[in-house]
């Protein structure tokens, strides 16, 4: 994650208000949105096969809307549009961007879902149309407004899961696994004027020749854990300590011998390590590629028996010293090495992981000395 990027999400959620809820909001809209398709629906009666064709008439007509409002207002800067366009370009293009596309908490889906209150107005207008096209047809009018209201909806669903982390199961279903990748490159710079506005379905993209389509580098599928632990000293000192290689024998069961540089390991850096995990030894060529103080702690690795794995520490402050997040994302380039870590070895693996968050714990603060505190004179 790029400085900025970070700066920018810490400003942002220190600007959320303290009472927002995110279940709430989008409790609200999902809620209100299903009692407003309750009420269109409701309405219909004895549906002509030819009255269906209003569905996809009004499918595209909404494909159509949530393109040009996206690029014209969303992506440049014009009167009517101002506040969407600062929430669109000037808060969730600097949340998100390429490379960096998911939320951390629950509470970062303020900056990706529309404001409460828009379905509100939306739904006035939606209203308004229903009441004027049943002067002319009822069935034409609830389908019509039904399929509007249900685009809005579906645009609401699809952008949360576009942002979702990508090891949630929802994000490897076909469909939504495309459409994050057109998401994705929108939210490049050199993109998101140009290319990929439509969310749910590309169709104007591509009748307007703004389609634009990058596949991901061919990746072998990848195992990820993550274990936690709260340590009584503060971020500086646990990710100093965690990020010195050549301590990791001290702490984890699967480190027999680390043969690189003292200290906390900046990006750029490199080492050797002799392992045994999952009930196999081997070896593993380090490379740090990002190192913040007190906050993330980043090296990849590839290793015998095709294994290539990307190791991040993650700190951050709590009242009684520091949460501390280990994931562990691996993968074998072989068959037979992935059946076999199927099997039996990531359960092994994962014990051994959860195994060196406690003794982390305890040799940190066995070793570390608390920071000295001030002594203040009485006279």
């Amino acid at each position: 994650m790029s400085h900025d990027t970070q700066a920018f999400r810490e400003r942002y959620r220190a600007g959320i208000h303290p009472r927002y809820n995110v279940w709430l909001h989008g409790g609200f809209v999902l809620l209100y949105g299903a009692a407003c398709l309750a009420f269109f629906i409701g309405g219909l009666d004895d549906v002509k096969p030819w009255e269906w064709l209003v569905v996809p008439a009004a499918l595209v007509f909404f494909n159509w809307g949530e393109y040009s409002i996206h690029k014209n207002l969303g992506h440049h800067k014009t009167r009517a549009g101002a506040m969407f366009y600062k929430r669109h370009t000037g808060d969730h293009h600097s949340f998100f961007v390429a490379g960096t596309m998911t939320w951390d908490s629950a509470r970062d889906w303020r900056v990706i879902l529309f404001p409460a209150w828009l379905i509100l107005f939306y739904s006035v207008g939606l209203f308004a149309a229903w009441w004027l096209l049943s002067f002319v047809n009822a069935n034409v009018a609830g389908l019509f407004s039904t399929t509007m209201l249900a685009g809005y909806l579906s645009y609401e669903v699809f952008h949360a899961c576009e942002h979702l982390p990508d090891s949630h199961p929802i994000s490897r279903l076909p469909w939504i696994r495309h459409m994050r990748r057109l998401h994705e490159l929108h939210h490049r710079r050199d993109l998101m004027q140009t290319h990929n506005f439509n969310l749910v379905f590309p169709l104007m993209d591509w009748l307007k020749g703004s389609l634009h389509w990058e596949p991901l580098e061919p990746e072998s599928p990848m195992t990820r854990m993550q274990h936690d632990v709260e340590i009584a000293r503060s971020p500086d000192q646990v990710l100093a300590y965690a990020s010195t290689a050549t301590r990791w024998p001290e702490w984890h069961p699967s480190s027999l011998r680390v043969d690189g540089p003292a200290g906390p390991l900046p990006a750029g850096s490199h080492f050797e390590e002799d392992i045994h995990a999952g009930g196999r030894a081997g070896h593993l060529s380090w490379d740090v590629t990002e190192y913040s103080p007190g906050r993330c702690w980043r090296a990849v690795a590839r290793g015998t028996h095709g294994l290539h794995l990307e190791l991040t520490y993650e700190c951050e402050s709590t009242p009684t010293g520091t949460r501390f997040v280990r994931t562990l994302d691996y993968g074998f380039d072989g068959l037979g090495m992935r059946i076999a870590n199927w099997l039996v070895m990531r359960r092994k693996i994962d014990r051994e992981s959860a195994e060196s968050m406690a003794q982390l714990k305890e040799m940190a603060e066995r070793t570390i000395e608390r920071p000295a505190t001030r002594q203040h004179d009485l006279a």
